[in-house]
């Protein structure tokens, strides 16, 4: 992963991408959140991925994205029920490549695409500025509970272009 300029590739995810996926989700908590979350809170929150079966399902029953990187996924994206952005999660060797700007462009188009008008997202305190600078507006902040561990994230919107009528 030591690219100059990568080139990442998207492709929809595979049922046997998600034991790598979980790995990204972990990896990326673990070293990406530590100034927003304490290792607690982030212990808590890598047990979304601790029942490979059950993330398995929460992601293929979603419309799952996968940015790829030589064919490997390096992060991926869920969009839920066509305006909720469920799981975003870039491998901490790619983070502030453009993958995660890449993922979330293609299920903005795929979105509106679908007729979506908007949307939302729960983001993490680290993940906020980033949907910021693609337009997405905090809504309210929100505390949920993860095992023993209160974790903040705010959820953001953004209003989608309609389709022309022509």
């Amino acid at each position: 992963m030591a690219t100059a300029n990568p080139e990442f590739a998207l492709r929809p995810v595979l049922p046997a991408d998600t034991p790598l996926l979980a790995e990204i989700l972990r990896a990326s908590v673990e070293e990406l959140t530590g100034d927003d979350y304490s290792e607690a809170q982030q212990e808590a929150w890598m047990t979304a991925a601790a029942d490979e079966a059950a993330f398995a399902e929460r992601v293929t029953a979603a419309l799952a994205l996968a940015v790829t990187l030589n064919g490997t996924p390096v992060g991926f994206v869920t969009l839920v029920g066509g305006e909720t952005i469920d799981l975003l999660y870039v491998h901490p060797g790619v983070a502030g490549m453009g993958a995660g700007a890449m993922l979330i462009d293609a299920v903005e188009k795929l979105a509106g695409a679908r007729g979506a008008r908007k949307l939302v997202v729960d983001a993490s305190d680290n993940a906020r500025g980033f949907f910021e600078k693609r337009g997405y507006v905090a809504q309210r902040r929100n505390t949920v509970l993860r095992g023993d561990e209160w974790l903040a994230n705010t959820t953001m919107e953004k209003a989608l272009a309609g389709k022309v009528a022509t």
